[in-house]
């Protein structure tokens, strides 16, 4: 397959949606399965006009769960995948993207999230689906999910997701909003060579040697393609280092395990944050995607008025930064979440904070954001 790689540089003004695809391409997808649905499908128009001028390859599947598994059989032919949808889609991908985890299939699944539950608000913003993002497929296992903020970032954290799903050989979220995916701003692409992409890790063993499963330290399986020679099986069912089946306890603990520790072991290698004013806080916001950019302004009114607060923005949301909650319950009085659903990172927070520091909830259900004062005055509330 001969690539044309037309890939945009330079600076554009971009929804956000459209920067995602340009991501998307910029980190090396060739291949895009999905189906519309408000307020993501921009993404999949985007890919459809895009993909086929740098040699890629657009499917609209027939709906959700083949999107999902579309794309993971495409990451085992040895390509870059992804798809996007929204609350009810992503429902739906759950039980496929519950296969991409088992399978450590490499691939990048992008949620434009919208208020819920059910058909919900589809042209409005929401934040409620961050504690399905983590806990949504059946089983015991370990995701990574990326919260962007801006047209900037959803292009950005779309090639960190692929840069992540290739280190760690797992399906990466981008949990982004209907605001972010709507929204249109300046957006600056970088040339290829200074996007600092990593490319997956190919089996340097010959047919016959190589096991699909069979780790490292790193904790990370090699790759290889399907159609290369290489004989081998992958399934959903607990399997040991050759991909077979073995229905006992013995192999499930170690699977298990396994899918856990790869991401555990080097969480504060991926996890991500932005810290804000937090050299002298007593309370500290604690927000995400467009939730985090009202914040901010809450953040100064409450500066003006002489209340020391800092942010926490959670860049990488999925593993949590416990650690960094636990360290700085230490030190300050308070803490306030700012998200739009009625507490889900919050309770990571409450938990984390094990009571040794207060714990505010400025709730929101979706249609559109917080009113800054409202976060004032939550701040006000912490600080007392």
């Amino acid at each position: 397959m001969a690539e044309d790689r037309r890939v945009l540089t330079g600076e554009h003004f971009l929804s956000g949606d459209h920067a995602c695809a340009e991501g998307g391409m910029a980190a090396g997808c060739m291949f895009f399965g999905g189906y519309p649905i408000t307020p993501s499908t921009e993404i999949a128009e985007r890919m459809s006009e895009r993909l086929p001028e740098v040699g890629g390859i657009f499917i609209q599947m027939e709906d959700e769960l083949a999107s999902m598994n579309s794309i993971l059989g495409a990451s085992w032919a040895g390509w870059k995948s992804m798809t996007c949808t929204s609350g009810p889609g992503f429902s739906l991908m759950m039980e496929n993207l519950g296969l991409g985890i088992v399978l450590e299939t490499p691939t990048v699944l992008v949620n434009i999230q919208r208020g819920g539950p059910s058909t919900g608000l589809p042209t409005l913003s929401g934040q409620a689906d961050m504690m399905q993002a983590k806990w949504g497929s059946h089983g015991d296992y370990e995701i990574i999910a990326v919260c962007p903020n801006s047209p900037q970032e959803i292009f950005d954290f779309t090639v960190k997701a692929f840069n992540l799903s290739e280190q760690y050989r797992v399906p990466v979220l981008v949990m982004s909003d209907e605001s972010v995916g709507h929204m249109t701003e300046k957006v600056v692409i970088p040339p290829a060579d200074q996007l600092g992409l990593v490319q997956r890790r190919f089996t340097k063993k010959k047919p016959g040697e190589y096991l699909p499963y069979e780790f490292g330290e790193d904790e990370v399986p090699d790759m290889v393609k399907a159609g290369d020679g290489y004989k081998f099986h992958i399934t959903g069912l607990t399997h040991d280092k050759r991909g077979y089946p073995v229905i006992d306890a013995e192999c499930q603990d170690w699977m298990v395990r396994h899918l856990i520790n790869k991401i555990q072991k080097n969480k504060r290698k991926i996890i991500e944050v932005e810290e804000i004013n937090m050299d002298d806080a007593d309370v500290v916001i604690v927000s995400y995607g467009i939730s985090s950019r009202v914040a901010h302004r809450g953040m100064d009114l409450a500066r003006e008025q002489g209340i020391k607060v800092g942010m926490l923005r959670l860049i990488v949301v999925w593993p949590f930064c416990d650690y960094l909650i636990r360290e700085l319950a230490e030190r300050v009085k308070a803490f306030v979440t700012v998200e739009l659903n009625f507490g889900q990172i919050a309770l990571e927070v409450e938990r984390c904070t094990a009571g040794k520091a207060g714990c505010y909830l400025v709730p929101h259900a979706g249609g559109d954001v917080h009113n800054p004062e409202d976060i004032l005055e939550a701040i006000k509330e912490a600080a007392k």
